[in-house]
């Protein structure tokens, strides 16, 4: 069932648990997707980033022909929408939801840019999502970790004056393998939830654990990015399987399709998603 980003993160913010919102590189990763979200019965946020495939019209079509056949509801959504020749190229490819990632602009261009993305996707029912502070890279983390957070005021400005229908906060986590211990400031993130109404979103799940993630989830946090962690699991199950010098050459894609569902699994587990598709 292919549904938008805001129905499946309104009844999240709603009954308060969290969705993982995995990013997919081919089609095992998203038949993987697809497979985890039955078993569990669980909605999900299939996340695609704009440079991943050559012909992203192509892979999203392929993608919703998939879902759709799902008796489960998934949301497509451009994730790191920079530019935007993106946004254009996100709405025209048949997402059902676009981040706008102006998040290294001035306060002032993200709001007015984070405006123009969503007048043209309101008409046309596609969620917008934006980023406000900036969630940079682990591996610059032990250095840069704790700066550019969200500040809870211009949050409830931002979402008053964009309209836009989740907003990805800077709390401290960051994209990719940390290089340092992930601190997150659970007090700010009860600021923003004080004054902000709209569900919320953590980038960089991966690496920032277990018991940081499902407390995030249970003070705010509605959707939750998955990427590295996902491809690291598939990448060890693989590196196991092929220490048998006689592996059947036809299991590999398999084995490293079994680690990167099995971690998405843990994840719909952590966050009390599972059961809750409708």
């Amino acid at each position: 069932m292919l549904v938008t980003m805001k129905e499946i993160l309104d009844r999240a913010k709603k009954d308060n648990y969290g969705v993982t919102a995995p990013n997919v590189q081919s089609e095992d990763t998203v038949r993987a997707v697809i497979k985890v979200a039955e078993k569990c019965n669980a909605p999900m946020i299939i996340d695609v980033n704009a440079f991943i495939h050559p012909d992203l019209p192509w892979f999203v079509h392929m993608i919703r022909d998939l879902v759709e056949k799902s008796p489960v509801p998934f949301a497509i959504n451009l994730d790191h929408g920079k530019s935007y020749e993106d946004i254009m190229l996100g709405i025209n490819s048949g997402f059902t939801s676009i981040m706008v990632d102006r998040s290294s602009l001035s306060y002032e261009d993200n709001i007015a840019q984070t405006k123009e993305t969503v007048k043209m996707c309101r008409p046309l029912n596609i969620s917008v999502e934006a980023e406000l502070g900036h969630v940079g890279q682990g591996v610059d983390y032990s250095s840069d970790g704790s700066d550019h957070f969200t500040n809870p005021e211009e949050a409830r400005k931002f979402v008053e004056e964009t309209g836009i229908d989740c907003l990805a906060v800077a709390i401290g986590t960051a994209h990719g393998r940390y290089h340092g211990t992930p601190h997150i400031d659970f007090d700010l993130l009860k600021q923003i939830t004080d004054v902000v109404d709209i569900p919320l979103v953590l980038h960089g799940g991966s690496g920032t654990g277990d018991e940081n993630l499902r407390k995030a989830v249970k003070n705010g946090i509605q959707k939750v990015n998955l990427a590295t962690e996902l491809v690291v699991a598939g990448k060890e199950e693989l590196e196991t399987f092929i220490q048998d010098k006689n592996f059947d050459k036809w299991q590999l894609i398999p084995s490293f399709i079994k680690g990167y569902s099995d971690r998405l699994e843990h994840y719909v587990k952590l966050f009390d998603q599972e059961n809750r598709a409708w």
